[in-house]
């Protein structure tokens, strides 16, 4: 009894001094959540999840890694070799860094077919968007740690694209490099950027996401605004608090999802090249350009659209312009229906072309070019602008069928 006396004691001195109640009723045991959240989203969670994972395990690798263009490879080999455990942790984080974006495009999807971007959460798909480019900066910046051929030529070629913008074009390369070429100096930057400034960013930008979407409330499958049904306390009648019930069962995705990395970081950490490139176990050679020189597979949907233009500036810009329309979807899509459960097949339409469009872009840029394969490219850019176009197009006199009132 005296336990739990001290117990509550030092909770209400806590309470006093630090709003540690307050926030978790706020945002767990008291935020009402939609009470038909299906499979879709499992994936908000699990983005949280690896972002710790990729934390934890970035802090461990620091401990023995050497930002020295002499030394960073034989680093990444010490880890890997004479470091107890550094293998595993060096494979968690690299698998971790391929898990965080399959985890954030399907995040990113399951706000496409719900209209999760929509008006009153326009601001939450924004801080969304910029956690992708701050993930994006993340990940590149990651990907030249290693010091091998193909990270060192890959930033090589994704750096020199910065080249193509007029009158400042030489100068941006030279400044975000550090030096004439991609040497010890952009290895120390990238690395001071990637441990220290680009996380601080993300962690931020996760925790305005948050609050503004416990700010305005969750959407749902229905596309139903919940807060618009009240019993007499205030509550959703279609709503239920976070904490049990959807904490209880994020843990389901959870366990699901630590065993299917688990197997691929244990029996397929390289995914057969796409993970972890054979190239990048050869140590960075200024002298010798690897035959074919591709980014990560996360990032290959953009480099396709980048190749399939032929002209350099074009190029750069459709594939930062594939990336800034994605901020500017909220505007685009004039409809008022949000869940695609009830959007006209019109719709649906255009968003099977996206998928199929970003999928080819995604395989056709791991690949070397040929004339076949920028062709299709071309095509399936088309395709992917399409989809914005084709969407700012019907959305205005779009044909749905009726929303209910409440959530199903």
């Amino acid at each position: 009894m005296s336990e739990n006396k001290n117990s509550n004691g030092l909770l209400g001195w806590i309470d006093a001094r630090f709003p540690m109640t307050k926030m978790f009723e706020e945002h767990l045991s008291k935020y009402y959540a939609p009470k038909n959240f299906n499979f879709w989203y499992f994936f908000g969670s699990l983005a949280l999840l690896v972002l710790v994972l990729q934390i934890v395990t970035g802090i461990f690798l620091t401990m023995h890694y050497k930002p020295d263009g002499d030394m960073a490879f034989s680093s990444v080999e010490y880890i890997m070799r004479d470091v107890d455990w550094g293998w595993l942790i060096r494979y968690l984080h690299s698998t971790g860094s391929s898990a965080f974006f399959i985890v954030v495009y399907l995040h990113m999807f399951r706000a496409l077919i719900y209209g999760s971007y929509q008006k009153p959460r326009e601001l939450i798909w924004l801080f969304g968007m910029f956690i992708f480019l701050a993930l994006m900066a993340e990940a590149f910046m990651g990907y030249l740690l290693p010091w091998g051929q193909m990270s060192y030529w890959g930033a090589q070629v994704i750096i020199s694209l910065f080249g193509a913008v007029p009158v400042v074009g030489d100068e941006l390369t030279l400044w975000i490099r550090g030096d004439f070429v991609v040497s010890d100096a952009t290895l120390n930057r990238f690395f001071a950027l990637h441990v220290v400034a680009v996380p601080i960013v993300l962690l931020a930008l996760v925790v305005m996401h948050i609050i503004a979407l416990h700010e305005v409330g969750s959407n749902n499958p229905d596309g139903v605004e919940i807060k618009k049904n009240k019993d007499a306390n205030g509550i959703p009648l279609d709503g239920i608090p976070f904490h049990p019930y959807y904490s209880v069962k994020d843990l389901v995705g959870v366990v699901v999802f630590l065993i299917l990395f688990s197997a691929v970081v244990f029996f397929a950490p390289e995914m057969g090249g796409y993970f972890l490139e054979y190239a990048n176990f050869v140590p960075a050679n200024q002298f010798k350009t690897p035959e074919h020189i591709a980014p990560v597979w996360y990032f290959t949907p953009f480099y396709a659209i980048l190749r399939a233009i032929p002209d350099k500036l074009t190029g750069v810009i459709a594939m930062f312009a594939s990336i800034a329309v994605l901020f500017v979807l909220p505007w685009i899509d004039r409809g008022k229906v949000k869940s695609v459960r009830y959007r006209s097949t019109s719709f649906k339409l255009l968003l099977v072309m996206l998928v199929v469009s970003f999928i080819g872009l995604g395989y056709l840029g791991a690949l070397p070019a040929t004339e076949t394969r920028t062709l299709f490219a071309r095509v399936f850019s088309l395709g992917y602008f399409g989809f914005f176009l084709g969407l700012w197009w019907i959305s205005k006199n779009e044909v749905t069928k009726p929303v209910p009132e409440r959530v199903r």
